[in-house]
Protein backbone atom coordinates (compact mmCIF):
# COMPACT_ATOMS: atom_id res chain seq x y z
CA UNK A 1 0.00 0.00 0.00
CA UNK A 2 1.60 3.27 -1.11
CA UNK A 3 1.36 6.65 0.56
CA UNK A 4 -1.79 8.73 0.09
CA UNK A 5 -2.09 11.99 -1.86
CA UNK A 6 -4.83 14.33 -0.64
CA UNK A 7 -5.82 17.95 -0.09
CA UNK A 8 -5.55 19.92 3.13
CA UNK A 9 -7.45 23.10 2.46
CA UNK A 10 -6.25 24.11 -1.01
CA UNK A 11 -2.81 22.52 -0.61
CA UNK A 12 -1.67 19.09 -1.78
CA UNK A 13 0.13 16.65 0.49
CA UNK A 14 1.35 13.07 0.39
CA UNK A 15 1.60 11.04 3.59
CA UNK A 16 2.04 7.48 4.74
CA UNK A 17 4.23 4.87 6.41
CA UNK A 18 6.12 4.02 3.18
CA UNK A 19 8.18 7.18 3.61
CA UNK A 20 7.17 7.68 7.26
CA UNK A 21 6.57 11.33 6.56
CA UNK A 22 4.25 14.04 5.29
CA UNK A 23 5.26 15.77 2.05
CA UNK A 24 3.70 19.19 1.46
CA UNK A 25 3.93 18.96 -2.32
CA UNK A 26 2.13 22.14 -3.29
CA UNK A 27 1.23 24.84 -0.79
CA UNK A 28 -1.55 27.27 -1.57
CA UNK A 29 -0.87 30.69 -0.06
CA UNK A 30 -4.47 30.84 1.17
CA UNK A 31 -3.50 28.09 3.64
CA UNK A 32 -0.42 29.90 4.97
CA UNK A 33 -1.55 30.30 8.59
CA UNK A 34 -3.61 27.10 8.87
CA UNK A 35 -1.37 24.51 7.25
CA UNK A 36 1.40 24.22 9.88
CA UNK A 37 -0.77 23.13 12.84
CA UNK A 38 -2.72 20.77 10.57
CA UNK A 39 0.50 19.11 9.39
CA UNK A 40 1.72 18.81 12.99
CA UNK A 41 -1.54 17.20 14.05
CA UNK A 42 -1.41 14.68 11.19
CA UNK A 43 2.24 13.84 11.93
CA UNK A 44 1.53 13.20 15.61
CA UNK A 45 -1.60 11.21 14.80
CA UNK A 46 0.40 8.77 12.65
CA UNK A 47 3.74 9.00 14.52
CA UNK A 48 5.56 10.22 11.41
CA UNK A 49 9.20 11.15 11.94
CA UNK A 50 9.45 13.94 9.33
CA UNK A 51 7.47 16.61 7.54
CA UNK A 52 9.00 17.65 4.21
CA UNK A 53 7.60 20.93 2.87
CA UNK A 54 8.12 22.67 -0.47
CA UNK A 55 7.04 26.25 0.11
CA UNK A 56 7.25 29.77 -1.40
CA UNK A 57 9.83 32.19 0.02
CA UNK A 58 7.05 34.38 1.42
CA UNK A 59 6.21 31.59 3.92
CA UNK A 60 9.80 30.72 4.87
CA UNK A 61 9.98 32.68 8.13
CA UNK A 62 6.70 31.27 9.41
CA UNK A 63 7.99 27.72 8.90
CA UNK A 64 11.37 28.59 10.49
CA UNK A 65 9.49 29.92 13.51
CA UNK A 66 7.76 26.52 13.79
CA UNK A 67 10.87 24.33 14.01
CA UNK A 68 11.45 23.72 10.30
CA UNK A 69 14.98 23.84 8.88
CA UNK A 70 15.99 24.80 5.35
CA UNK A 71 17.43 21.83 3.45
CA UNK A 72 17.49 23.24 -0.10
CA UNK A 73 16.17 26.13 -2.14
CA UNK A 74 15.41 26.79 -5.80
CA UNK A 75 15.57 30.40 -7.08
CA UNK A 76 12.71 31.71 -9.22
CA UNK A 77 10.75 28.49 -8.77
CA UNK A 78 7.29 30.03 -8.93
CA UNK A 79 6.56 31.66 -12.30
CA UNK A 80 10.22 32.59 -12.66
CA UNK A 81 9.92 35.19 -9.89
CA UNK A 82 9.59 33.70 -6.37
CA UNK A 83 12.05 31.28 -4.77
CA UNK A 84 11.05 27.93 -3.28
CA UNK A 85 12.41 26.49 -0.06
CA UNK A 86 12.55 22.78 0.69
CA UNK A 87 12.19 22.48 4.46
CA UNK A 88 12.16 19.68 6.99
CA UNK A 89 10.70 19.25 10.46
CA UNK A 90 11.81 16.24 12.47
CA UNK A 91 9.92 14.33 15.14
CA UNK A 92 12.78 11.87 15.73
CA UNK A 93 16.43 12.57 16.55
CA UNK A 94 17.44 9.41 14.68
CA UNK A 95 15.93 10.61 11.42
CA UNK A 96 18.19 13.68 11.47
CA UNK A 97 21.36 11.58 11.48
CA UNK A 98 23.08 10.92 8.14
CA UNK A 99 24.87 7.59 8.55
CA UNK A 100 26.54 7.58 5.12
CA UNK A 101 27.79 11.17 5.13
CA UNK A 102 31.20 10.32 3.64
CA UNK A 103 29.63 8.54 0.65
CA UNK A 104 27.19 11.38 0.03
CA UNK A 105 30.01 13.94 0.15
CA UNK A 106 32.14 11.92 -2.27
CA UNK A 107 29.24 11.54 -4.73
CA UNK A 108 28.66 15.31 -4.66
CA UNK A 109 32.36 16.15 -5.01
CA UNK A 110 32.59 13.77 -7.98
CA UNK A 111 29.52 15.30 -9.65
CA UNK A 112 30.66 18.89 -9.15
CA UNK A 113 33.96 18.13 -10.91
CA UNK A 114 32.21 16.95 -14.07
CA UNK A 115 32.60 19.10 -17.14
CA UNK A 116 29.44 20.50 -18.66
CA UNK A 117 28.23 18.64 -21.73
CA UNK A 118 29.11 20.54 -24.91
CA UNK A 119 26.96 18.41 -27.17
CA UNK A 120 24.22 15.86 -26.65
CA UNK A 121 24.89 12.43 -28.02
CA UNK A 122 22.38 11.27 -30.59
CA UNK A 123 20.90 7.78 -30.59
CA UNK A 124 22.32 5.29 -33.03
CA UNK A 125 20.03 3.65 -35.57
CA UNK A 126 19.26 0.68 -33.32
CA UNK A 127 17.40 2.81 -30.77
CA UNK A 128 14.16 4.81 -30.97
CA UNK A 129 13.18 7.82 -28.84
CA UNK A 130 9.59 8.91 -28.27
CA UNK A 131 7.10 9.97 -25.61
CA UNK A 132 5.41 7.11 -23.81
CA UNK A 133 1.73 6.39 -24.43
CA UNK A 134 -0.96 4.96 -22.13
CA UNK A 135 -0.61 1.52 -23.76
CA UNK A 136 3.07 1.50 -22.74
CA UNK A 137 2.19 1.65 -19.03
CA UNK A 138 2.35 -2.11 -18.24
CA UNK A 139 5.85 -2.43 -19.70
CA UNK A 140 6.92 0.83 -18.02
CA UNK A 141 5.75 -0.48 -14.65
CA UNK A 142 7.77 -3.67 -15.22
CA UNK A 143 10.90 -1.61 -15.90
CA UNK A 144 10.39 0.41 -12.73
CA UNK A 145 9.80 -2.75 -10.69
CA UNK A 146 13.09 -4.11 -11.95
CA UNK A 147 15.08 -0.96 -11.19
CA UNK A 148 13.50 0.18 -7.90
CA UNK A 149 12.73 -2.13 -5.00
CA UNK A 150 10.69 0.70 -3.50
CA UNK A 151 9.72 4.17 -4.70
CA UNK A 152 8.02 7.21 -3.12
CA UNK A 153 5.19 7.09 -5.67
CA UNK A 154 3.45 3.96 -7.07
CA UNK A 155 5.17 3.86 -10.48
CA UNK A 156 5.13 0.07 -10.20
CA UNK A 157 1.41 0.23 -11.03
CA UNK A 158 0.32 0.68 -14.69
CA UNK A 159 -2.90 2.35 -13.53
CA UNK A 160 -0.94 5.03 -11.66
CA UNK A 161 1.25 5.73 -14.70
CA UNK A 162 -1.80 6.04 -16.96
CA UNK A 163 -3.57 8.30 -14.47
CA UNK A 164 -0.58 10.65 -14.21
CA UNK A 165 -0.27 10.78 -18.00
CA UNK A 166 -3.80 12.20 -18.08
CA UNK A 167 -2.89 14.88 -15.55
CA UNK A 168 0.53 16.49 -15.29
CA UNK A 169 3.28 14.00 -16.12
CA UNK A 170 4.86 13.26 -19.49
CA UNK A 171 7.05 10.16 -19.79
CA UNK A 172 9.92 9.82 -22.25
CA UNK A 173 11.73 6.69 -23.30
CA UNK A 174 14.24 4.88 -25.45
CA UNK A 175 13.20 1.66 -27.16
CA UNK A 176 15.33 -1.16 -28.61
CA UNK A 177 13.72 -3.75 -30.87
CA UNK A 178 10.31 -2.65 -29.62
CA UNK A 179 11.21 -2.90 -25.92
CA UNK A 180 11.75 -0.11 -23.40
CA UNK A 181 15.38 0.20 -22.29
CA UNK A 182 15.34 3.66 -20.61
CA UNK A 183 12.70 5.95 -19.11
CA UNK A 184 12.33 9.35 -17.46
CA UNK A 185 9.48 11.74 -16.74
CA UNK A 186 8.62 15.42 -16.43
CA UNK A 187 6.21 16.25 -13.62
CA UNK A 188 4.88 19.63 -14.67
CA UNK A 189 3.30 22.45 -12.73
CA UNK A 190 2.14 24.59 -15.62
CA UNK A 191 0.46 27.09 -13.29
CA UNK A 192 3.69 27.98 -11.49
CA UNK A 193 5.93 27.17 -14.48
CA UNK A 194 8.27 24.60 -12.94
CA UNK A 195 8.95 20.94 -13.64
CA UNK A 196 10.51 18.06 -11.73
CA UNK A 197 12.74 15.88 -13.91
CA UNK A 198 12.36 12.46 -12.36
CA UNK A 199 11.76 8.69 -12.65
CA UNK A 200 15.02 8.00 -14.51
CA UNK A 201 15.58 4.30 -15.12
CA UNK A 202 17.86 2.45 -17.55
CA UNK A 203 17.99 -1.33 -17.78
CA UNK A 204 21.34 -2.58 -16.40
CA UNK A 205 22.51 -4.10 -19.69
CA UNK A 206 21.99 -0.76 -21.49
CA UNK A 207 23.83 1.51 -19.05
CA UNK A 208 26.78 3.45 -20.44
CA UNK A 209 24.85 4.65 -23.50
CA UNK A 210 24.20 8.10 -21.96
CA UNK A 211 20.44 7.62 -22.25
CA UNK A 212 19.79 9.75 -19.13
CA UNK A 213 21.66 12.70 -20.68
CA UNK A 214 19.85 12.19 -23.97
CA UNK A 215 16.41 12.04 -22.32
CA UNK A 216 17.09 15.01 -20.04
CA UNK A 217 18.05 17.15 -23.03
CA UNK A 218 14.87 16.17 -24.89
CA UNK A 219 12.77 16.81 -21.79
CA UNK A 220 14.25 20.28 -21.32
CA UNK A 221 13.39 21.18 -24.90
CA UNK A 222 9.82 19.93 -24.48
CA UNK A 223 9.34 21.78 -21.19
CA UNK A 224 10.82 25.03 -22.49
CA UNK A 225 8.34 24.90 -25.37
CA UNK A 226 5.49 24.62 -22.85
CA UNK A 227 6.54 27.83 -21.10
CA UNK A 228 8.23 26.17 -18.12
CA UNK A 229 10.88 28.44 -16.59
CA UNK A 230 12.61 26.26 -13.98
CA UNK A 231 13.57 22.58 -13.96
CA UNK A 232 14.68 20.72 -10.85
CA UNK A 233 15.27 17.22 -9.60
CA UNK A 234 15.37 15.37 -6.29
CA UNK A 235 18.10 12.77 -6.87
CA UNK A 236 19.36 9.96 -4.64
CA UNK A 237 22.33 11.45 -2.80
CA UNK A 238 24.30 8.18 -3.14
CA UNK A 239 23.82 7.91 -6.92
CA UNK A 240 27.00 8.82 -8.79
CA UNK A 241 25.20 8.46 -12.12
CA UNK A 242 22.21 10.72 -11.52
CA UNK A 243 24.08 13.49 -9.66
CA UNK A 244 26.73 13.52 -12.38
CA UNK A 245 24.07 13.61 -15.10
CA UNK A 246 22.49 16.76 -13.70
CA UNK A 247 25.87 18.38 -13.04
CA UNK A 248 26.96 17.71 -16.62
CA UNK A 249 23.76 19.30 -17.90
CA UNK A 250 24.43 22.54 -16.04
CA UNK A 251 22.16 22.08 -13.02
CA UNK A 252 23.14 23.74 -9.72
CA UNK A 253 23.25 21.74 -6.47
CA UNK A 254 21.22 23.47 -3.76
CA UNK A 255 21.03 21.15 -0.76
CA UNK A 256 20.41 17.68 0.65
CA UNK A 257 17.09 16.44 2.04
CA UNK A 258 18.05 14.26 5.01
CA UNK A 259 16.65 10.70 5.20
CA UNK A 260 13.80 11.90 3.07
CA UNK A 261 12.60 9.24 0.66
CA UNK A 262 11.98 5.49 0.65
CA UNK A 263 13.66 4.43 -2.57
CA UNK A 264 15.39 1.19 -3.56
CA UNK A 265 14.42 -0.49 -0.30
CA UNK A 266 15.30 2.05 2.41
CA UNK A 267 15.05 5.68 3.49
CA UNK A 268 17.66 7.73 1.65
CA UNK A 269 18.87 11.31 1.62
CA UNK A 270 18.21 13.18 -1.62
CA UNK A 271 20.04 16.00 -3.42
CA UNK A 272 18.19 18.92 -5.03
CA UNK A 273 19.51 20.31 -8.33
CA UNK A 274 17.92 23.08 -10.42
CA UNK A 275 18.34 24.92 -13.73
CA UNK A 276 16.56 27.81 -15.49
CA UNK A 277 15.33 26.56 -18.86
Amino acid sequence: MGDTILKIGNSTIQHGKENNRIYLMKMDKRDTFDIIPKLDELAKQHNYTKIFAKIPASSKQLFLDNEYVIEANVPNFYKGTEDAFFMGKYFSAERKIIHNQATIEHVLETALKKEKVKRIFSLNEHFEYRKARPQDAPEMADVYKLIFESYPFPIHQPSYIQKTMEKNIEYFGVWHKGNIVALASSEMDLETQNVEMTDFATLPEYRGNKFALYLLDKMEQEMHNKGIKTAYTIARAVSYGMNSTFAKMGYTYSGTLVNNTNISGSLESMNVWYKPI
